[in-house]
């Protein structure tokens, strides 16, 4: 017979935490064991549906002159319409997600299980998330319930909080990166604002929250705002030689950049080299369609492509023959004659001693000479593209 669980409303669960919450300091301890006594009871908490804090129905996707609102104007539409949390009413939902968190800790060690081990295996639904952890999730049923309890929670609060991601992300908008991008980033990063918040320090969650979404905005510039990724260092570096330029003008040497912008004069270097702009091979050189483009001039009259072997720093056929350099004349003519160099076809052992007149024994040594020999670093590049 399966033991009937208890259902605990948020409301019940508030009462509790709102007493506990009179001392702060000692909050931890004792909310800690009141979530061990609730697990042990096997209590289950009360979930609310998305619908309880959204005011209004999501506006329409077509406006009055027929025009399909874009998705960043849908995104928008449907935050608009999240009740926004006040501050103690964020304080007390903080409260509800570390008494989870205790919880779900408590229940992990009574199934001797660490988080790590449950990375992956639950999995969550607002809808329907009675089924898929009762009938879907491979874990044990407390450790699931536990898990899908404490998420629900984290999930309501990111989602009110949404608006940030679409306020704050202005101030980085401008620099070229898609605007949906940056919003997804920073949606993401409050998740992790929401793990770090404490709510006894009495500040609003949207003022913690705003240092990760300044830091997700930041890490998504730097490793997407340019074609060729710069490493972040260089990138702050290249920022305090731009402002030093600026003040010296364009032609100061790289010395007087490292003075005024306080770099040393190899980071200057690298910064400035990091600078470098990109360009497609397709765009045009100036207006019109009869000024060519970049894929022309690097194109040769001859060739029936823009693709030149000239165009290598090293070849695959001169890194050969700069190998080859280094044998003797029946090594080169064993290697030639063996892989079909400057010959009609490849040879085999036999077809190559019979030409020179020696055992088959004696043409391998000789070929694994050869070979060993022209394993140099040269070669290597020269190969490494084709591998």
């Amino acid at each position: 017979m399966t033991a009937t669980r208890t259902l605990k409303t948020l409301a019940e669960l508030d009462l509790v935490l709102d007493r506990l919450a009179e001392d702060p300091e000692g909050f931890a301890a004792k909310a800690k064991r009141r979530a061990q006594d609730w697990n042990r009871k096997d209590y289950d908490l009360e979930l609310r549906d998305a619908s309880t804090w959204k005011h209004a129905e999501p506006t329409s996707r077509i406006d009055r002159d027929g025009r399909v609102a874009s998705i960043e104007e849908q995104l928008r539409a449907e935050i608009d319409m999240i009740t926004i949390m006040g501050r103690e009413e964020e304080a007390q939902h903080a409260r509800r997600i570390e008494f989870a968190r205790f919880r779900l800790e408590h229940a992990l060690k009574r199934n001797k299980l660490t988080e790590e081990d449950i990375s992956g295996m639950a999995s969550y639904s607002p809808t329907t998330y009675r089924s898929v952890c009762e009938e879907s999730c491979e874990l044990p049923g407390d450790v699931c319930r536990r898990w899908v309890e404490l998420h629900h929670l984290r999930t309501e609060l990111v989602e009110r909080n949404l608006y940030l991601a679409v306020i704050n992300v202005e101030r980085y908008a401008h620099l070229g990166i898609s605007r949906l991008d940056l919003i997804q980033e920073g949606s993401a990063s409050l998740f992790r604002a929401v793990d770090g918040f404490d709510w006894r320090r009495g500040l609003l969650f949207r003022t913690y929250a705003v240092h990760w979404l300044n830091q997700a905005y930041r890490s998504y510039l730097y490793n997407n705002g340019q074609t060729v990724r710069v490493p972040v260092y260089l990138q702050k570096a290249m920022k305090h030689v731009r402002r030093a330029q600026n003040k010296l003008g364009p032609d100061a040497s790289v010395k007087a950049i490292a003075e005024e912008a306080d770099l040393g004069e190899h980071l200057v270097t690298s910064a400035l080299a990091a600078s470098r702009s990109t360009m497609s091979i397709d765009s045009p050189f100036g207006a019109g369609d009869a000024t060519g483009n970049l894929a022309e001039v690097l194109g040769q009259a001859d060739e029936s492509g823009v693709y030149s072997v000239a165009m290598e720093d090293t070849t695959l056929e001169s890194g050969i023959h700069d190998a080859m350099d280094r044998l003797s004349d029946r090594e080169r003519f064993v290697i030639e004659m063996r892989f079909g160099i400057n010959r009609e076809r490849e040879y085999t052992l036999s077809e190559v001693a019979k030409e020179l007149g020696v055992s088959l024994e004696r043409v391998r040594q000789i070929q694994v000479r050869a070979i060993g020999k022209m394993k140099t670093p040269g070669l290597r590049k020269a190969i490494d593209p084709f591998l």
